[in-house]
C-alpha cells in the first residue's frame, strides 16, 4: 500500500512539475545577429555627435505573430535625442522578430546604449562638451506603473559612434 501511495505522489508531482521550456531567441539568427543588425542599422545623427551625447534608452515594444512591431513604447532615456535614430532602427527590424508559440502578439524589453569612441588624450573642450549634454538633458522617464505583463528583457544593444573631427 505504501508502495502505491508513493507511486501516485511521485506520479503527480512530476505531471505538476514541468521543467520551463527553453525559448529560441527572438530575433532571427539569435542574439550577435540582433547586436550587429542594430549597430548597422542605427545611426546616430549629427546632433547627437555635435552634442557629444551619451546615454541609456530602455524601450518596450510589441510585435505579432509575423514578426512586425505594432507599437513602441519608450520607458526611460537620458535625452530625447538618443531616442529618434532608435525608433528609426527598431521599425527597421519588422518581420525579425520571433514570439512564442500559442500568442499573437509578445512584449519586448529592449535596452540600448549610445556612447562614442573616447580619443586617446581628451581635451578641455571634450570634457565641457560632455558635461554640458549631461546637466541640459531632459530625461524622459515613466511616472506611472510599468505593465510587464510576459515582456521579454532583451541583452542591451551598445553602440559607439566616432566624434569626428
Amino acid at each position: 500500500m505504501k508502495k502505491i501511495i508513493l507511486l501516485v505522489v511521485a506520479v503527480l508531482s512530476s505531471v505538476y512539475s514541468m521543467a520551463q521550456t527553453e525559448l529560441a531567441f527572438p530575433f532571427q539568427g539569435g542574439a550577435p545577429v540582433m547586436s550587429t543588425f542594430f549597430k548597422d542599422s542605427l545611426v546616430v545623427s549629427n546632433d547627437i555627435i555635435s552634442k557629444k551625447a551619451t546615454g541609456t534608452a530602455v524601450f518596450k515594444f510589441t510585435a505579432d505573430e509575423k514578426g512586425t512591431i505594432k507599437r513602441i513604447v519608450v520607458y526611460y532615456a537620458d535625452d530625447y535625442i538618443l531616442t529618434t535614430p532608435i525608433i528609426q532602427a527598431l521599425k527597421k527590424s519588422n518581420h525579425k522578430w520571433i514570439i512564442p508559440d500559442h500568442e499573437k502578439t509578445h512584449d519586448f524589453i529592449l535596452p540600448f546604449s549610445i556612447g562614442f569612441n573616447p580619443p586617446a588624450v581628451p581635451t578641455k573642450a571634450l570634457e565641457k562638451h560632455v558635461y554640458d549634454f549631461y546637466i541640459h538633458r531632459k530625461p524622459i522617464l515613466s511616472t506611472n506603473q510599468v505593465p510587464m505583463d510576459n515582456a521579454t528583457l532583451l541583452p542591451t544593444v551598445v553602440v559607439n559612434y566616432d566624434l569626428g573631427k
